[in-house]
């Protein structure tokens, strides 16, 4: 049924030496393509980390110059609260002095009669 004596029908596949060339020039360009877009994104990368440096040192910048102004918030704030105390200091003091003089009827008194003697003057002057 089989015949031994005979070889299958099979042979080698041989390779040509065109095809080894087409295939390392292939291998290679694809290589120098790669190459080319490894350093496309090295400097992309390199380009980004400078962006990134600029960024935080601005930023760096930011902060310093919000402390400043945080801290003269902070002085203006003290002496708001500093002026506010002497003003209410000296609010009671003239109350008190207002009090002891006679209180709000005798300088009503006062201006009624500074009233008057300026009108005399105007008068003595004028006529």
């Amino acid at each position: 049924m089989f015949n031994r004596n005979t070889s299958p029908g099979y042979s080698r596949v041989g390779f040509e030496s065109d095809s080894d060339e087409e295939e390392d020039d292939f291998i290679q360009q694809q290589v120098r393509h790669q190459q080319l877009e490894m350093e496309k994104q090295d400097e992309g990368l390199e380009f980004l980390s400078e962006s990134a440096n600029r960024l935080g040192t601005l930023s760096l910048g930011i902060h310093e110059e919000l402390n400043s102004q945080n801290r003269m918030l902070d002085d203006m704030e003290n002496d708001l609260e500093n002026a506010t105390t002497n003003l209410e200091i000296v609010t009671k003091k003239t109350k008190d002095l207002i009090k002891k003089s006679g209180g709000k009827r005798n300088f009503m008194i006062i201006v009624s009669m500074c009233l008057v003697v300026a009108i005399l003057l105007f008068l003595i002057l004028y006529t």
